[in-house]
């Protein structure tokens, strides 16, 4: 006589469950306040430098322009929109959906005297880029000062 098997508690996923929820709230608390924004997908970006010009650049394929919005808030530059869905009636077809959907927001500090004036944006071929004009020279490279012994000065030099 054979006992039926039954569905026995595994102590090894109650831990790796317990894992990811005490992590997911510790991510929660340091990096999303209060109430964490959710997101469908984070839109991947670069960020370089044309002449005095920031322009970034972020891929947003399946994303039209009329669901993109650029911004300036509180001295950050703000992109933010939607990737919608793909409903199609037969929900049967579908065996793997990776493609992410949802709501996306990234936010760019700015320097203090760009204003919103300075801003351009271009949406072409699931590619966003934002022209930020006139940001300035990049840092000046570090240079080490030479250190003058006070005995090499004259009595002049001191003071």
């Amino acid at each position: 006589m054979t006992l039926p098997v039954r569905n026995s508690w595994d102590p090894f996923t109650a831990l790796v469950r317990q894992f990811d929820s005490e992590f997911d709230a510790i991510v929660r608390r340091a990096f999303g306040g209060a109430a964490p924004v959710r997101t469908g997908f984070v839109p991947a970006a670069d960020v370089t430098r044309d002449g005095n010009d920031v322009v970034i650049s972020l891929e947003l394929p399946g994303v039209p322009a009329e669901d993109v919005d650029v911004e300036v808030v509180d001295g950050t530059l703000r992109v933010s929109g939607e990737r919608r869905e793909e409903r199609s009636s037969d929900k049967d077809g579908v065996l793997i959906r990776e493609i992410r959907s949802g709501s996306f927001r990234r936010e760019f500090a700015l320097p203090d005297h760009v204003t919103a004036d300075s801003i351009e944006a271009e949406h072409a071929d699931g590619m966003l880029r934002v022209r930020v004009r006139d940001v300035g020279p990049a840092k000046a490279e570090p240079r080490k000062i030479e250190v003058r012994s006070a005995k090499a000065l004259g009595p002049s030099e001191r003071d």
